[in-house]
């Protein structure tokens, strides 16, 4: 393994995207960043690099231990790299977990489980079953 490799050969070696080609389109959209800067498919990493991975809602950290664009079996990943995403991004990712439909507009779509059986209990005590009892179906 030499000292630099190319940075969508580098995310697909150490498993952080499926295939290079996914990884290179990721670095086409802004989503890799070395340092402040975004980088191209073809820009090389070196060891001691901070590369910065946008997949929303966070973005993950990872230091370069060795550059190698071979993929690698994922026991050997941490060999490759460390993992220094800070505690504030994972508490981020947690949080968007639990919220869940955030950006759901209210009233669009099918109710949720919750607003579904907010609509039952609704149903369910606004009904006064002497209330029909009043009338004479058979008249009508």
């Amino acid at each position: 393994m030499s000292d630099q490799a190319r940075i969508d050969k580098w995310l697909w070696a150490v498993r952080i995207y499926k295939t290079r080609s996914i990884a290179a389109e990721a670095c086409k959209k802004g989503h890799i960043s070395i340092g402040e800067r975004t980088v191209k498919p073809a820009h090389t990493v070196r060891v001691g690099d901070i590369v910065n991975v946008k997949k929303s809602p966070i973005t993950y950290s990872f230091k370069v231990l060795k550059a190698a664009e071979n993929r690698v079996g994922a026991k050997l990943v941490p060999e490759l790299m460390e993992n220094v995403t800070s505690k504030e991004q994972y508490e981020i990712l947690e949080m968007s977990k639990i919220s869940g439909f955030v950006d759901r507009m209210r009233g669009t779509g099918r109710p949720t489980k919750k607003e579904r059986r907010e609509i039952d209990s609704f149903i369910d005590s606004g009904y006064d079953s002497d209330f029909f009892d009043e009338f004479d179906f058979d008249e009508l």
